[in-house]
């Protein structure tokens, strides 16, 4: 690492966080003294220096991204890669979570989170569980919404697997005909819990109408922002750490106008490379839909079954993801 590109790096941001744009009405240090106190207590240069590790050589100017916005104290990005298995209690098809029992879940998930911790011994690795709490469906239910929200029991029982393994969780939302302001809230309970995280998933976000599964779906800035937000007001009415916010993606229309995405102190944005297929396909993916329309942070979805479709191709390994710009920093298995 290049330590006068460290020093640069966060000499510019600092600058521009302690000068805001220009008032005509008023000087320099009025401007200042209107600024809202001091509240962000990570460690800047910290901060900095991982993201900037992240970007893993990139000289294009994506990464890493060049920004003020640095989260409070408590933020496990990007000083830990998260390491998670992904699914739903009531199918075998939808990841590991439904399809293993929690002990051999847990053997799998450790033996993937060591593989991790070999391959970037400088990156801390912490557990997750990613369980769909709102899952899209073929039929539309009493009103019409195409989406079943999961069971409290259920919801409790992947926290209680969680809790097995010290892991934080993510409950995902797959809205169909619903809206996110419509869902969300119906997780509050859960997300104003400090290990409680939030995915949203825009392949089943059907704004047109459509039945999920016939096409796939779309978000844009104001939906994420409308996540973050929500998030942003429980961390500050709870005193809690930042929340994540996993978006998924795997084409160019599922995430519409990411530079009007906004960042807060109290939430970190994954973009996820959620697409399955052959080595060549994923990375093309993640650099045309990640790489080229950078957020936060990056994560990348790993598929037992299949990516394995077309032999004689094998799982990527961390190894393989290493190689990326930038590294991802969340990594889930489906």
């Amino acid at each position: 690492m290049n330590n006068k590109l460290i020093i640069s790096f966060a000499l510019a941001l600092i600058f521009i966080s302690c000068n805001p744009k220009n008032d005509k009405k008023s000087g320099n240090n009025t401007a200042i003294e209107q600024q809202e106190p001091e509240t962000l207590k990570v460690d800047t240069l910290a901060y900095i220096k991982k993201n900037l590790a992240l970007a893993n050589g990139d000289t294009t100017g994506y990464w890493p991204i060049k920004n003020n916005v640095f989260p409070i104290d408590g933020a496990i990005l990007p000083f830990k890669r998260i390491i998670a298995f992904y699914g739903n209690l009531y199918s075998k098809k939808m990841g590991a979570l439904g399809e293993y029992p929690p002990k051999v879940l847990w053997q799998m998930l450790n033996k993937e989170m060591k593989a991790w911790e070999k391959a970037d011994s400088l990156t801390p690795v912490i557990p997750a569980i990613h369980y769909i709490a709102i899952v899209a469906s073929g039929t539309p239910g009493k009103d019409g919404k195409y989406r079943t929200r999961m069971p409290e029991h259920q919801i409790d029982s992947a926290l209680a697997i969680a809790k097995m393994g010290n892991a934080i969780v993510f409950l995902d939302i797959q809205v169909a005909l619903s809206t996110l302001q419509q869902e969300v809230p119906t997780l509050e309970k859960y997300l104003k819990l400090p290990q409680v995280h939030l995915g949203i998933d825009p392949e089943f976000s059907m704004k047109d109408g459509s039945k999920p599964g016939k096409k796939i779906g779309n978000y844009d800035a104001n939906d994420v922002n409308y996540c973050a937000d929500y998030l942003a007001k429980l961390v500050k009415d709870n005193n809690l750490p930042p929340k994540i916010l996993i978006v998924h993606r795997f084409t160019q229309g599922m995430v519409k106008r990411h530079k009007e995405i906004k960042l807060r102190p109290e939430v970190q944005i994954v973009m996820h490379m959620d697409g399955w297929g052959e080595p060549i396909l994923k990375r093309s993916t993640y650099k045309l839909y990640i790489y080229k329309e950078p957020v936060q942070f990056t994560g990348f979805k790993l598929f037992y079954k299949n990516d394995l479709k077309k032999a004689p191709h094998t799982l990527m390994t961390p190894e393989d993801l290493l190689k990326l710009k930038p590294q991802p920093i969340y990594i889930q298995y489906q």
